[in-house]
């Protein structure tokens, strides 16, 4: 392999790689050949100890910084990940699998646009002044101190960047475990920073699965959590933080809407859905993997689909014209698979794939069901995978109360030639991240996130502000105290 995809080291941290071998190996694999391409270990409880303490020992004086000097390093760090998204880009193919017309266009640059974005926001991140009569008063936004990031891993660089870049701007310092299946992208998003100028100890990277995600949440001197993941996980890190009242933020899983009237432009309408269930092979949260499409353009939808997908090109991620990749590991395609079966068992009529790809790597066939009932497994547990279900609807009323029918709420689309109708039933959606004649588009300036179990708060966009800092606020007495003895 002529990319070198082992790291230096492990871990990063307080500004240099670390590496401690008493910690439990961690093989990577490379999903499209299956094989072994870098060896990290699990950061040990001293790792541990030591990113917390040079996370809060380089906070204190990061905090006191003006936020244009922090700000300064953000977009520095912009700049030089843009110039080696290539390089970023083939490590970010490594460790997921996604191809490589995919990581090119939507992973390192992501990540740039977040640094970029939060790095110019820094220097606008002000309090206020209240007008008391004679009195007056003012608000001053604060750092929180030290924030943790749990990664998942399909976007591993960009959650990286997702989550430090607002935590660093508003003054924070960072420490990030990536997903134990891909720990490879984040040491290169913490190596970069460091170039930028960004001052050792305030974004750290430590590896592991659960059990160092739990010392990280746990530990008294971290004030912050925000978490990429499951709704399972989720629920036992929203627990575990709330024990000592950390912040938290919470990014999870979804069963997202996508409602397709028959005015909807078809050729759109079928590229929507493509983007919502076959993009990062289906591994994306936001999916609207329930698509509903009103009968009288049902078959018309299905032939269309079947076709556009059958010029799929599946093979070697590293192809820049590949344009669909493996799952990300042996066992979340086996977890596929078996929701593909089951969809067979409970009556679902499988109109395109279906089956595992032979060979090397843990590829799967776009799979598409039809005739799918609301109750069915299929289309009420999230696959992450590339298995769609067909769902038949006549009326509008029906359809999105058949839609909101979920513990999920993340995401939702509406294709459909009538805006008014479109913006009335996008509005009825309880949903958090919403898509009109559209899907997944995932811009910084917007925010991004979801309600019911989908999580609470949201990342991107000068709401994540919120989510990084606290207010202070000071009452100003201009004249004498009155007391009553």
């Amino acid at each position: 392999m002529a990319y070198n995809t082992q790291p230096t080291a492990s871990h990063f941290v307080n500004g240099t790689y670390l590496e401690d071998t008493d910690g439990e190996l961690i093989e990577v694999v490379y999903p499209a050949t299956g094989a072994v391409i870098a060896r990290v270990h699990a950061a040990t409880p001293a790792v541990v100890a030591a990113a917390i303490s040079s996370a809060k020992a380089a906070q204190k004086e990061w905090a006191t910084k003006s936020g244009t000097e922090r700000g300064r390093v953000l977009r520095r760090a912009a700049d030089i990940m843009r110039e080696r998204n290539h390089a970023l880009s083939q490590l970010e193919t490594y460790d997921t699998g996604k191809p490589m017309s995919e990581t090119l266009y939507v992973d390192a640059t992501s990540g740039a646009d977040a640094l970029e974005y939060f790095g110019g926001l820094a220097g606008a991140l002000t309090g206020e002044h209240v007008n008391l009569g004679g009195d007056w008063g003012y608000t001053v936004r604060e750092a929180l101190g030290v924030c943790v990031g749990i990664g998942a891993w399909n976007y591993p660089t960009q959650i990286a960047c997702w989550k430090g870049a607002p935590a660093l701007a508003c003054g924070n310092a960072m420490i990030f475990k990536p997903s134990e299946t891909t720990p490879l992208c984040a040491l290169k998003v913490a190596e970069i920073l460091v170039e930028a100028g960004l001052p050792a100890g305030l974004y750290n990277v430590i590896q592991g699965a659960g059990a160092v995600g739990a010392a990280l949440v746990t530990d008294p001197d971290v004030d912050k959590v925000s978490l990429t993941g499951s709704v399972p996980t989720g629920r036992k890190v929203y627990a575990a933080a709330a024990d000592s009242m950390k912040h938290v933020t919470m990014e999870l899983g979804g069963k997202s809407p996508l409602i397709i009237f028959d005015d909807a432009d078809l050729e759109n309408a079928v590229g929507g859905a493509i983007l919502a269930n076959f993009y990062s092979s289906g591994q994306v949260c936001s999916n609207g993997t329930r698509v509903f499409v009103q009968k009288g353009i049902k078959e018309a939808f299905l032939k269309r689909l079947a076709e556009r997908l059958a010029t799929a090109k599946i093979g070697d991620p590293m192809d820049e014209t590949v344009n669909f990749g493996p799952m990300t590991s042996q066992h979340q395609r086996e977890i596929v698979m078996s929701y593909i079966a089951k969809g067979k068992e409970e009556g679902a009529r499988l109109v395109f794939g279906g089956a595992k790809i032979e060979g090397d790597g843990f590829f799967i066939q776009p799979t598409v069901f039809a005739d799918v009932k609301d109750d069915m497994v299929i289309a009420r547990e999230e696959i992450f995978g590339p298995v769609m279900a067909v769902l038949d609807f006549e009326d509008e009323e029906d359809v999105i109360a058949r839609a909101n029918d979920t513990e999920f709420g993340l995401s939702a689309g509406v294709f459909t030639s009538d805006l008014t109708r479109g913006h009335r039933v996008i509005g009825l959606m309880e949903a958090g991240s919403c898509f009109l004649n559209s899907y997944n588009d995932a811009p910084v300036e917007m925010p991004f996130g979801g309600s019911k179990m989908s999580g609470v708060g949201r990342e991107n966009a000068k709401v994540a502000i919120e989510h990084y800092s606290q207010v202070k606020s000071v009452y100003v007495r201009m004249g004498d105290v009155e007391s009553p003895f």
